[in-house]
């Protein structure tokens, strides 16, 4: 089971035993929701420590490896960049044979 799911999960069962636990002190309606959801936060906080640290570095890695394909594919278009630039300076080079394009129109 993936981290992202580990830690969602464990975030529901939180909050339905919250709701459980305030549903039996006699909590009802909207307040039990809004109670539940205020104490299950904190709560998950500190129940689900282990959980979303291991999401952090699960999603550090997705991250890093994004950042080094940015890297490699910028690095790509750089070089390209460059060959056309160098191409421009050949000898069909619209600067060298202005005179070219006119006769043509």
């Amino acid at each position: 089971m993936s981290a992202v799911l580990r830690y969602t999960v464990g975030r529901i069962l939180v909050f339905a035993a919250s709701l459980g636990v305030l549903y039996l002190i006699g909590f009802r309606r909207w307040a039990l929701v809004l109670v539940a959801i205020v104490v299950s936060m904190p709560l998950a906080y500190v129940l689900l420590r282990r959980q979303r640290a291991s999401f952090a570095v699960g999603l550090e890695r997705v991250l890093s490896r994004r950042r080094a394909e940015k890297a490699r594919l910028q690095a790509a278009l750089e070089s390209d960049d460059d060959e056309f630039s160098t191409a421009d300076k050949g000898p069909l080079s619209p600067a060298k044979h202005s005179n070219f394009l006119d006769s043509e129109s």
